[in-house]
């Protein structure tokens, strides 16, 4: 009858359990501004959940302690309890005396801990998690009384452990004072999204708002190059004729240059006028003082300055130029996106969906205006570098000023130059990356690898015959699908421009073979003219400056574009260890020198050389790359 007793007994405390479990649950999970609204329509254990929730670490080391004392004392009473029930059954069922006591305890740990486990762990939590509003107004008034009774206790305890947690160097702080960051509320706000929980324009709306404290001036302005600025000396006949052209109502009056910005115009000053005196009236009269901002100036900041009649900003670089424009509609589009008006001129988007490519590629139709946040939203992740635009982007990767048919990869990303508008690219054809694409080590020809190194290889079929003789001199990076050779390329018809590639005839190449027999052998007679004759021949295939020179596994760069008169030329390792070792022979024949300081005799004029060109020939006769 004993163990009977003592078994309702713990079966009792695994309900208690379960109810400290449910209070944990419920007041991390609930929502406390749910938990305010309730309190204020009345509902019955609110109240007594919010103060709970207000003092959340105490209430969380009572629930604690809760669940650890009645986990022992279970234990302590069901298991023995248990035991004692099925030890005299198994002991008529013919087992042992203490064979019979040992698997009876056996049985009795394993019947409380699972019966502990589903009724006083598993189903509370559940419970909380799902209606976690429901549960903490059930079980927060009896959790605030526990504490309660051993507030000295568990406040003994909760500073016991803030004295360990500082001694690794974390400083322990209140759940609720934990606040969550910008980029927490956004990930939180995209879920929701994707849950149906948020509308997607509701939570983007929230998204650009929160990531307005990231930006700055520079960030949102009108840079220098699209301003659109009038002479001091202009009329207000000419900011009339310039608003009618551009259908902007804004301008900076500067004085000589763009960079003494001394007052702003407004087309409806202008407009105040009469016809008849406009051309006689200089805007100087008319126009205010200029709002002179730093790039670095955040946008919140910004947003104060622009208030009143300055609807415009200058914004100044750090070096006291003019870096742009920025106006309160500027602003406003990074939140809620374009804003047009009767006035705007049309224009395509900064960054648009176009379709695919021929082949399934996901094309995107980019302004080289487009800033990298703006790229990376749809998935293409620039490299760190001194840019910030598309167009920054595209004149890094190409090392050059664009031109219309450029093409590059990067991060995975075929980029095209459609359109250059002055010395930037002013419209980009972005190329997503197949979904099935290949593993990160398998590189294709004419594919870039992850440091963006240009990869050439081809077949053997590829490098025969004349186009294997054909030494291309290519920009790097310039043409990452320069896999195929010039007739393949030509003959896809994707429409897109080809790009001007010239070929190093035979002459040409036996002098730059001259240029790497005198980097590896000085001695050779005559590799001193043919290093300055392998020069001239790079120096006409149109290298600029920092460009590269590569074929037959040979490269060179270009460190001075006028004249090309250093050029740091690198021969295959395979040749120049070839060369090394024939040297290292020559130098152990006897006569090759003396130690009292003999000359070397030096090589005849030519022969290294033409024996070079006669196996460059061979090798490429037989599709091999020399």
């Amino acid at each position: 009858m004993t163990e009977v007793l003592l078994l309702l007994v713990a079966i009792l405390l695994s309900l208690a359990c379960g109810a400290f479990v449910a209070a944990e649950f419920s007041l991390t999970t609930v929502e406390r501004a749910e938990l305010e609204r309730a309190v204020e329509r009345g509902e019955r254990g609110a109240a007594g959940a919010l103060e709970a929730v207000r003092n959340l670490t105490f209430q969380l080391s009572g629930a604690q302690l809760g669940i650890t004392v009645t986990n022992l004392v279970v234990g302590m009473l069901a298991e023995p309890s248990i035991a004692a029930l099925i030890a005299g059954p198994l002991e008529d069922m013919g087992v042992s005396g203490s064979v019979a006591r040992s698997l009876a305890l056996v049985i009795g740990t394993a019947l409380s801990t699972v019966f502990l486990m589903v009724v006083g762990e598993l189903v509370p939590k559940n419970w909380a998690i799902s209606s976690p509003l429901a549960v903490a107004k059930t079980v927060g008034n009896a959790q605030r009384w526990f504490s309660a009774a051993f507030r000295p206790f568990i406040t003994h305890l909760n500073n016991s452990a803030n004295r360990i947690v500082r001694r690794i160097g974390v400083e322990p702080a209140e759940e609720l004072e934990s606040a969550r960051g910008p980029q927490e509320l956004a990930a939180l706000a995209r879920h929701s999204a994707r849950e149906g929980a948020l509308e997607a324009d509701t939570a983007e709306l929230f998204v650009r708002t929160l990531n307005l404290a990231d930006l700055n001036a520079e960030n949102v302005m009108t840079p220098r190059v699209q301003v659109v600025a009038l002479d001091v000396q202009a009329t207000c006949e000419d900011v009339a004729n310039v608003t009618r052209a551009t259908g902007l109502s804004r301008f900076p009056v500067y004085r000589g240059t763009l960079d003494a910005v001394v007052g702003t115009a407004h087309v409806k000053d202008v407009l105040a006028l009469p016809a008849e005196r406009r051309a006689h009236v200089p805007v100087s009269e008319l126009m205010r003082e200029p709002l002179l901002v730093p790039g670095s100036l955040t946008v919140d900041r910004l947003l104060d300055r622009l208030s009143g009649r300055r609807t415009m900003a200058v914004v100044i670089d750090e070096y006291g130029g003019t870096a742009g424009v920025a106006t309160l509609e500027d602003i406003v589009e990074e939140v809620v996106g374009e804003v047009r008006d009767e006035h705007d001129p049309h224009e395509t988007p900064d960054l648009a969906r176009a379709g695919t490519d021929e082949s399934g590629r996901t094309l995107f139709s980019a302004d080289g205006s487009a800033r990298l946040d703006q790229l990376a939203r749809v998935g293409l992740r620039a490299p760190e570098g001194p840019y910030e635009t598309l167009a920054g982007l595209v004149a890094a990767e190409l090392g050059r000023i664009p031109a219309v048919g450029d093409s590059f990869e990067v991060a995975g990303w075929r980029l095209d130059v459609v359109d250059a508008a002055g010395r930037r690219a002013a419209r980009v054809l972005l190329h997503a990356p197949l979904a099935d694409r290949q593993p990160a080590n398998a590189r294709t020809a004419g594919t870039t690898d992850d440091e963006g190194h240009g990869d050439d290889r081809r077949t053997a079929a590829d490098r025969s015959g004349d186009a294997g003789r054909q030494r291309l001199l290519r920009r790097r990076r310039v043409r990452a699908d320069l896999g195929a050779p010039q007739p393949d390329r030509a003959a896809r018809g994707d429409g897109r421009p080809a790009r001007e590639e010239r070929a190093v005839g035979p002459g040409a190449r036996v002098r730059a073979d001259g240029g790497r027999t005198a980097r590896h052998h000085p001695v050779h007679a005559g590799a001193r003219r043919g290093r300055r004759a392998g020069h001239r021949a790079s120096a006409g295939a149109g290298v600029p400056r920092g460009g590269r020179l590569e074929g037959r596994g040979a490269r060179g760069v270009v460190r001075d574009r006028a004249g090309a008169r250093h050029v740091s030329a690198h021969a295959p390792r395979r040749d120049g260890a070839e060369e090394h070792r024939a040297g290292r022979a020559g130098a152990q024949r006897p006569g090759a020198g003396s130690a009292a300081g003999g000359a070397v005799p030096r090589a005849a004029p030519g022969d290294l050389h033409d024996q070079r060109v006669r196996q460059h020939a061979a090798e490429a006769d037989a599709g091999r790359d020399p």
